[in-house]
């Protein structure tokens, strides 16, 4: 008996075969996703104690500085007397709102995690390379920094007692909108990977506290330029080109020159995130 060669189908003969590249590939995007999609639950069911979180300090610098001070008559003018203080202070706020959210959902869960009960294990047994579990890290804290800002922009839009005056330039906004939540979220894989459980209180008066202060977030950089030293020395300072960013893209106000917030948000954001990457996989292997 002959034996007849079986004919290929015209489907299977054009479906490209899959490489070893491509097989690997594709569980590693579905773990990667599997992650994401295990933080937005874990969001889920913590959404009111999200909320507090996101809220509460935005609202109390807002409801002071733009609506009782403006009500009992003690009033902060900008610099050039004609601006109102709360076209200073809505950018500032959603700065802070932004690099806060990532250091509070990135450090903060990481130095648990790298604890005692190493819970980090459970993530890196994901089919994924290690570098990209701190990635997404990196993704989900920059996503939360978004909805934070969703949710606390009508606060900073609303509460003060004088209209907001709002010059919104669409493509700066879109630009800074998507690179700041990156800062943030990287320098809290930075600071989670270095600092220890016992460090965390002191992280938040030696590093947090200063970088708050001295963001640009209560004046434009602009006019530190009274204060030279100062002005040079705050550029190591993230939230300063947030800020800026914010206030380049939502107001009419002089800012740092656009050329300048984008170089600093990019170098930023890469250091730290370099810095995290390292700190990750030197804990995780430790």
């Amino acid at each position: 008996m002959t034996a007849v060669a079986e004919t290929p189908s015209p489907a299977r003969a054009a479906a490209p075969a899959r490489g070893p590249a491509e097989a690997v590939r594709w569980p590693a995007l579905v773990a990667f996703g599997a992650l994401l999609l295990r933080d937005a639950r874990v969001l889920t069911r913590e959404r009111w104690r999200f909320l507090i979180r996101t809220v509460s300090q935005p609202l109390m610098l807002v409801f002071v500085f733009t609506y009782v001070f403006p009500t009992i008559g003690q009033e902060l003018r900008a610099f050039d007397g004609q601006a109102s203080f709360s076209d200073i202070l809505v950018p500032g706020v959603i700065a802070i709102t932004m690099l806060i959210k990532g250091v509070q959902s990135v450090a903060l869960p990481l130095v648990d995690d790298f604890g005692y009960t190493r819970e980090i294990e459970d993530r890196i047994m994901a089919p994924l390379p290690v570098w990209a579990v701190a990635v997404e890290k990196i993704v989900a804290g920059a996503l939360q920094g978004l909805v934070a800002v969703v949710v606390v922009f009508p606060i900073v839009a609303l509460v003060p007692a004088e209209p907001v005056s709002l010059d919104i330039s669409w493509g700066h906004l879109l630009a800074v909108g998507l690179l700041a939540p990156f800062v943030g979220a990287s320098l809290g894989l930075a600071l989670g990977t270095l600092v220890t459980p016992k460090q965390v209180p002191m992280m938040f008066s030696v590093i947090i506290l200063p970088v708050t202060f001295l963001g640009a977030t209560y004046f434009p950089w602009t006019q530190l330029e009274a204060i030279p030293w100062l002005q040079w020395a705050v550029l190591i300072n993230p939230l300063v080109y947030l800020s800026e960013g914010f206030r380049m893209a939502l107001t009419s106000l002089p800012s740092m020159p656009p050329a300048a917030i984008y170089a600093g948000l990019l170098l930023c954001g890469g250091l730290t995130a370099a810095i995290g990457l390292w700190g990750f996989r030197r804990r995780v292997l430790a």
